[in-house]
């Protein structure tokens, strides 16, 4: 069974920012390597579920043309909104995934602390519905907590196996510290080669 919607609506009863992403450095430092992860500069389309109060979507503004934002508790997705007013290419919404995954194609998708909520069926669904969004040599990042919790049916380091079976994704990044796995992973293209890494894509290797 999946984490219960009523687990985080009662988080953010508590708190406006119950995980403190505003202020933590661990946070900081997190997101900032998460933006040095990404194999391009810059992306044409992304999509950032689970945004929470928007810290990291401030971040990826600064790297999109267009990147829309979702969260599933209401209150969330309005901090979100508020925060990226600014941002004319920003769009934030509420919706539940994987059942209100949204329409059309990307070449950025963000799975950050998301995917441990969710039982295998409904994780199964959710991944093969970023594979199928994702254009061919997009990237797919990952970044997760990789400690206990209750609420979590998975560590970071338990979910790596795991996106490694995807078919259509290759692993580019796999960085492994304590306290959480990030991953990137590029999407196999017709031809079936991997994208290029960033030495590649400006003919340095």
């Amino acid at each position: 069974m999946s984490t219960p919607a009523s687990y985080f609506e009662t988080m953010y009863q508590r708190s406006p920012d119950p995980w403190r992403l505003a202020e933590r450095w661990y946070e900081r430092r997190k997101y900032d390597l998460t933006l040095a992860a990404l194999p391009q500069p810059r992306y044409h389309r992304a999509f950032e579920p689970a945004c929470s109060v928007g810290e990291l979507t401030l971040r990826l503004a600064e790297r999109c043309d267009a990147l829309l934002a979702c969260d599933r508790v209401a209150s969330a997705a309005g901090t979100a909104a508020r925060r990226t007013a600014g941002h004319s290419h920003v769009t934030v919404e509420q919706r539940t995934l994987p059942e209100q995954w949204p329409d059309g194609s990307f070449d950025l998708i963000v799975l950050s602390e998301l995917l441990y909520y969710f039982d295998a069926t409904a994780l199964d669904d959710l991944l093969s519905r970023a594979v199928a969004a994702l254009e061919p040599g997009g990237t797919l990042i990952t970044v997760h907590w990789n400690h206990p919790v209750d609420e979590h049916l998975a560590t970071g380091a338990e979910l790596a196996p795991v996106l490694a079976r995807v078919p259509g994704l290759t692993l580019m990044t796999d960085h492994r510290e304590d306290d959480f796995v990030l991953q990137t992973f590029g999407r196999i293209g017709p031809d079936q080669r991997r994208p290029p890494s960033p030495a590649q894509r400006e003919g340095l290797a």
